[in-house]
């Protein structure tokens, strides 16, 4: 199934979606820091067997308008607000992955009577600033994006199809979709779409966002898809140690959540693991009936 691609100007700004169709419950999808939409492509035509399924390229991402400013979640989630508005959808769904869980989750908690429903896939629990040690400065130092403006196209995909993870699940699909975070110039040299400077003013509103804070005021119920690595290096392993702990504080304080985990997954859920992605909301929406 092949999108529409769309435009909208939503507060002074032009931005892109992708529209799947289908005649259910509005459904938007919303992609991670340095990702774009189309990170959906494998499971949005599964969702859209039930929902009305849109996915949106958020400011500075993709082919939507990159101002230098409003990187912060009051914008990130004011620009939501008026796609929803634009579209005249009523209560919709919201599917997040990474940052983008997080925006639903900010969304959520400060507009309760706005949403239907959340599922937050390996994104929008962790607090970071919460980690031991882990200063501003120390953030920007472990999660700066890699320096990829200028390299040529040939180059940077010998590396991409061995990133780790991600490697083992390439195709030509899951190429197209990581050459959407990039703008390729005649003489094939790469750009991503979110400028260094952007993606830092993203990292620090990350950074600043208290998860906990937020669980006490969401209403509607709300799954959380994490995805769990069994490599057994000490980084992997503190990392699952504060996922699980930050999954626990959210089950303990926000009633509505549901969590299912899936084994031996990838961070980018919606390129590996599409069908059991959709089959995690459609078991949810099921306990819900």
């Amino acid at each position: 199934m092949t999108p529409k691609n769309q435009f909208v100007e939503l507060r002074g700004l032009r931005f892109h979606y992708r529209d799947w169709g289908g005649s259910g419950q509005p459904l938007v999808l919303l992609h991670g820091l340095a990702s774009n939409s189309l990170i959906w492509k494998l499971v949005a035509p599964l969702l859209a067997r039930r929902f009305r399924v849109l996915a949106l390229d958020q400011r500075g991402h993709g082919p939507s308008d990159k101002p230098d400013d409003g990187y912060d979640f009051q914008s990130i989630t004011g620009d939501l607000q008026a796609f929803i508005e634009a579209l005249s959808l009523e209560r919709p769904a919201l599917v997040g992955h990474s940052w983008g869980a997080n925006v639903a989750l900010q969304f959520a908690a400060e507009r309760p009577d706005d949403v239907s429903w959340l599922a937050l896939v390996d994104g929008g629990f962790l607090e970071i600033s919460a980690f031991p040690g882990m200063t501003w400065e120390r953030t920007l130092e472990m999660m700066s994006p890699p320096p990829l403006a200028g390299l040529k196209l040939k180059t940077f995909l010998q590396g991409a199809r061995n990133w780790p993870g991600l490697g083992s699940v390439w195709n030509d699909d899951v190429q197209e979709i990581v050459l959407a975070n990039f703008r390729i110039d005649e003489d094939e040299t790469i750009h991503p779409h979110l400028s260094r400077e952007n993606h830092l003013k993203i990292l620090r509103s990350l950074w600043e966002q208290k998860p906990s804070a937020l669980w006490p005021h969401l209403r509607c119920p709300a799954l959380l898809i994490p995805a769990a690595s069994d490599h057994q290096d000490s980084r992997t392993t503190s990392w699952m140690d504060h996922k699980r702990k930050a999954i626990a504080l959210a089950e303990e304080h926000a009633p509505t959540v549901r969590v299912v985990w899936l084994e031996d997954t990838i961070h980018d859920v919606p390129l590996q693991r599409p069908r059991e992605l959709m089959e995690a909301i459609d078991g949810f929406l099921e306990g819900l009936a």
